[in-house]
């Protein structure tokens, strides 16, 4: 997956050493490329959580180059989502043609194909054909019987958030933002949009995000 460039020379040595391994043996696979160590890591902007690199290799052909991305995994994410369910999730609808290949994976991150794209601005979004294609893949990715617990999270979610908000706010800001409140609205939504029938997206056998 592709976003911003930021070049900013080489950065080799900003790459953990198993990741350098599974980009050699990725380079030494293609068999267009000049020097499989003659890499260059060129950081890219616009990831929320995570470090990414753009790697680019000369190849035989002129002015053509062989690309993918690192993705090295952000700390402390874990009170806005689950990093083995996103992991998972990444793998799965990889496997099912949807998204960037998953070319290469290492403890804290992965390597992925790269995709040029651009961010849809705010004109995109009002053309009917870009939102024609958008409810086209959307029903791709919910077509797909994804892994993992179909139960849903969010009210253990809020109550993460309120508990991390509570833990960093001092006494005035606390009260300033009624956080001793919303622990009891939380629970009042809970109870009335909660139901035995309750399942991410429940629509027949479908799981919609």
């Amino acid at each position: 997956m592709g976003v911003g460039e930021n070049a900013i020379g080489n950065k080799v040595d900003r790459l953990p050493g198993e990741a350098k391994e599974i980009l050699k043996s990725l380079a030494a696979n293609w068999g267009d490329v000049f020097d499989v160590n003659e890499l260059q890591v060129i950081p890219l902007k616009g990831a929320m959580t995570n470090e990414v690199y753009q790697i680019k290799w000369p190849t035989k052909i002129d002015d053509v180059s062989r690309k993918v991305l690192v993705r090295i995994y952000g700390e402390g994410v874990e009170v806005f989502f689950d990093r083995d369910d996103e992991i998972r999730t990444f793998e799965f609808i990889s496997k099912h043609g949807q998204g960037p290949r998953l070319l290469g994976r290492f403890p804290n991150g992965r390597i992925e194909e790269f995709i040029h794209a651009r961010t849809l601005s705010a004109s995109d979004l009002h053309d009917p054909e870009i939102s024609d294609l958008i409810a086209s893949k959307m029903k791709e990715f919910h077509d797909l019987d994804m892994p993992g617990p179909k139960n849903v999270r969010l009210w253990d979610r809020l109550r993460n958030w309120l508990g991390a908000a509570k833990s960093l706010s001092l006494p005035e800001e606390a009260k300033a933002f009624c956080l001793d409140t919303v622990e009891e609205e939380i629970s009042i939504l809970e109870k009335e949009l909660s139901g035995a029938y309750q399942r991410i997206g429940s629509l027949g056998d479908k799981t919609m995000f």
